[in-house]
């Protein structure tokens, strides 16, 4: 990525990327997200339960499909290979799908990708508060309507989140979380995780499936100056949690287990080894 050629606002979230990788600060937002609306218990129908709830999640995630394949045609990011679709297939019931997170696009990259073997073609993506509550505009649709399960601040909303993972995973829905937890855009090294994704695991006793996105430069532009990416699917083997570990052990297991995944992964692809500030 040519830096000279990244317009202003660019330049300060890939300095700020430079700045927190150096401190070794990985899971914080490099990009200002709007004040975060605590999400109370009657603003969140997880499950869809409710008709109107059912109607505008069939229109957002319609709305979605539509948003995202324009900016395929529009070549603002291009869809690559996909290696190891054999890995999720193998797994038949309820599971946490990890992937790293560096774009507004990779979750519909994920989505695209594994639709084919989707439940009723759908899967669930647990984001952070503020993103439902407080985001405006199509995206703030999407983030309320597209089959999202957002966390809260408050304890009985909480209660409601932990009841729907428990119904989904149990009818064997796909989960997709973003276990570096902040985005940070167009950065294609695996960073530290946090354990939110290994405990949903370990408490429902399903699989982790490991995807980890690369990178290639297409060769055009995007009008910030941005390289316009190839992103190449990459599905490793399902990690499953093991009977002699307790609880804590398991959630420690599947973290470093998914991390060193990703890192082969990168390490592999690019051809170097996984350095952080350099």
């Amino acid at each position: 990525m040519d830096y000279e050629k990244l317009s202003h606002d660019r330049q300060v979230v890939t300095d700020k990327i430079k700045e927190y990788e150096r401190a070794g600060i990985f899971d914080k937002d490099v990009e200002d997200d709007p004040p975060t609306e605590i999400l109370l218990p009657n603003r969140v129908d997880y499950l869809n339960k409710k008709l109107s709830s059912k109607i505008k999640s069939y229109f957002a995630n319609r709305a979605a499909v539509r948003y995202f394949e324009k900016e395929f045609k529009k070549k603002r990011l291009v869809y690559g290979d996909v290696t190891g679709i054999e890995n999720f297939k193998k797994v038949k019931g309820g599971a946490i799908v990890t992937c790293n997170h560096f774009s507004i696009y990779d979750h519909y990259v994920v989505y695209k990708t594994l639709l084919p073997y989707l439940r009723h073609g759908r899967i669930y993506k647990i984001i952070r508060e503020g993103n439902y509550t407080s985001m405006q505009g199509i995206f703030g649709m999407f983030f309320k309507h597209c089959n999202t399960l957002p966390l809260s601040s408050n304890v009985e909303t909480m209660k409601k989140f932990f009841e729907a993972i428990d119904v989904l995973l149990a009818r064997g829905e796909k989960i997709l979380v973003f276990p570096e937890q902040a985005m940070w855009w167009n950065y294609k090294k695996p960073r530290p995780m946090k354990n939110g994704a290994f405990r949903f695991a370990v408490k429902y006793d399903v699989p982790v499936i490991p995807i980890f996105i690369t990178l290639k430069e297409y060769g055009t532009y995007n009008d910030d100056g941005s390289p316009v990416y190839i992103y190449n699917i990459n599905i490793a083997e399902p990690i499953y949690r093991k009977c002699e570990l307790s609880e804590r052990e398991n959630v420690e297991y599947l973290k470093n287990a998914n991390y060193d995944v990703w890192k082969n992964i990168y390490e592999n692809y690019y051809g170097k080894k996984l350095i952080y500030g350099d």
